[in-house]
Parts: C-alpha cells; sequence; structure tokens
C-alpha cells in the first residue's frame, strides 16, 4: 500500500485509490506524512486537528484520534506501517515505495545528476505524481497556512526548471501552453513569465510577449506597488529592441529526446505503484 500525500491524501495498491474523508484522523495522517520519519509532537498535532479551539481534554482527545486513525489502517491492511507513539509525539515511518511526496523528491534528486535529456524525462515523471489540489480533503487551517505552500514551491522548482530545459533545447512551441496555464495558476511567479515571454519571442510572437510584459507588471503595480524584477525589464527591453534571444523555433524539436527507463522507488514493494485504477472514497 502507498500514501498518495501529493493531492487529495488518499491510499492506494497500485489499482484502487481510496480517497480519505475530510476528517480530523485524516489531518493527522497528513500531519504525519508531511513529516516522514520524524517524531511529530503532541502540541504540533493538536493544532493541525483543533487550531485554536483545542478540547478542555485535548491529550485524550488526541490518543482517540491516533487509534481512529489505526482503525483505518487496519480496515485497509497497512498495519505495518503503523503510527507510532514516541517519547513527545508520534511518528510514521514511509519511504520512497510507501509515500509519494518522497518518490518525488528521489526523482528529483536522480534527475539532477544525469545529463539534461534524462533529466527532462525525470523531472516530468516526479510532476506526474502530483494528482490535484494538495491535500484537498485534509481540515487543517494550520497546515494549508504553513505546508501547503512549502510543499506547491518544491513543484514549482521543479516546473521552473522544465520549462528552463524545454527552452535551452529550442522547442518553445511544446512548452508553450503549460507556460499559459502556469503563469495563470501563479501569477506572482515572475520566472513563469520570464519564460513565457521568450518563448512567444521565438515563436515569432513578439507583440504577445510584450503584452504578457504589460499585464504582469499592471498586476505587480495594482497589487503591490512595485514594478517587475530586473530580468523581466531587461528581457522586455531585449524584446523591443529585437535582439537576438536563441534561435528562433521552427516548429521542428532540434535534440531527439527519448525517454530513458525510470527505476522503481527504492524500497517499494510490487504493489507499491504510483497510478492506480478507480478512484473511490473511503
Amino acid at each position: 500500500m502507498r500514501f498518495q500525500l501529493l493531492g487529495p491524501l488518499s491510499i492506494t495498491d497500485g489499482r484502487d485509490v481510496v480517497v480519505l474523508p475530510p476528517s480530523k484522523p485524516t489531518a493527522l495522517l497528513a500531519a504525519l506524512l508531511i513529516r516522514p520519519g520524524s517524531v511529530v509532537s503532541t502540541d504540533h498535532l493538536r493544532g493541525v486537528v483543533w487550531g485554536e479551539d483545542q478540547p478542555a481534554t485535548a491529550k485524550a482527545a488526541l490518543q482517540s484520534c491516533v487509534l481512529r486513525l489505526r482503525r483505518i489502517f487496519a480496515k485497509y491492511g497497512i498495519e505495518d506501517q503503523a503510527v507510532t507513539a514516541v517519547a513527545g509525539g508520534y511518528r510514521v515511518r514511509a519511504d520512497a515505495g510507501t509515500l509519494d511526496l518522497l518518490h518525488f523528491r528521489q526523482l528529483v534528486d536522480r534527475a539532477a545528476g544525469s545529463g539534461e535529456d534524462s533529466e527532462l524525462y525525470t523531472l516530468r515523471a516526479a510532476l506526474a505524481l502530483w494528482q490535484g489540489p494538495l491535500l484537498a480533503n485534509v481540515p487543517s487551517d494550520l497546515l494549508h497556512r504553513d505546508e501547503v505552500p512549502r510543499l506547491a514551491e518544491e513543484r514549482l522548482r521543479v516546473l521552473e526548471r522544465v520549462g528552463d530545459i524545454e527552452l535551452e533545447h529550442g522547442r518553445c512551441r511544446e512548452i508553450l501552453v503549460d507556460l499559459w496555464e502556469v503563469t495563470r495558476v501563479y501569477p506572482a511567479h515572475e520566472r513563469f513569465s520570464e519564460q513565457l515571454m521568450l518563448a512567444l519571442y521565438r515563436t515569432g510572437r513578439q507583440t504577445e510577449a510584450l503584452a504578457e510584459y504589460r499585464r504582469v507588471k499592471g498586476r505587480l503595480r495594482e497589487e503591490l506597488g512595485v514594478d517587475p524584477r530586473a530580468d523581466l525589464q531587461r528581457l522586455e527591453l531585449a524584446i523591443l529592441r529585437g535582439d537576438d534571444l536563441g534561435t528562433l523555433d521552427t516548429g521542428r524539436a532540434p535534440v531527439s529526446l527519448a525517454p530513458p527507463a525510470l527505476p522503481e522507488p527504492r524500497d517499494a514493494s510490487p504493489e507499491g505503484g504510483t497510478t492506480g485504477g478507480e478512484r473511490r472514497p473511503a
């Protein structure tokens, strides 16, 4: 069995996916999986589960919540990944074969030491592990405030690197749709707008590249009262001057990028796949 944290919190056997219901045990499990193998303090867990409105008997209530979570584990036959009580808190052990977050990080680390061709496909395999809005079924204001943005930033760094590789290979047309989407979903991430402007310019769409700069500039001034960062300003000037910013995309991929075979995550069981069949609620 495998935990999926990169989306709605769920459990999968590689075929079926069980999406856990929004509940206090689900919030507790999310808090433990975000710090896999580490001791998570009881104070932090109570804050995750109850926030500011902690019950008068918070210690006993947390123990009851842990018991409910253990029953969920027993229901799906994953007692071997039990919640362990330790001094000062609780812990859930996981590895790249049982938790998609660790598999994602493993692939990202592996990609960094490979050649660009292999790096691109390894990073795309890592991105494919993300299955939708992060922790959408986890009812915890604390996790959504403190942990979700940090985890999302890990994905953004990979998206940014994928864009850089595609642009370096001259695959501007191939990356345009992805860049349009990501700049609208993450408007504050100026690097994506910079990549989009470059891709548009290299495909002969200078007017649209400049329009993207004006859109970013207008949003920043309206919302924050600041100008775009220096890199974006320099790119706008280069586009206005018609500078050579790399070979124009002719619609042909200049580099053959054949996907390498990706090894299974370490310590994975034969059933510990990352994608499954039917997704169903618990």
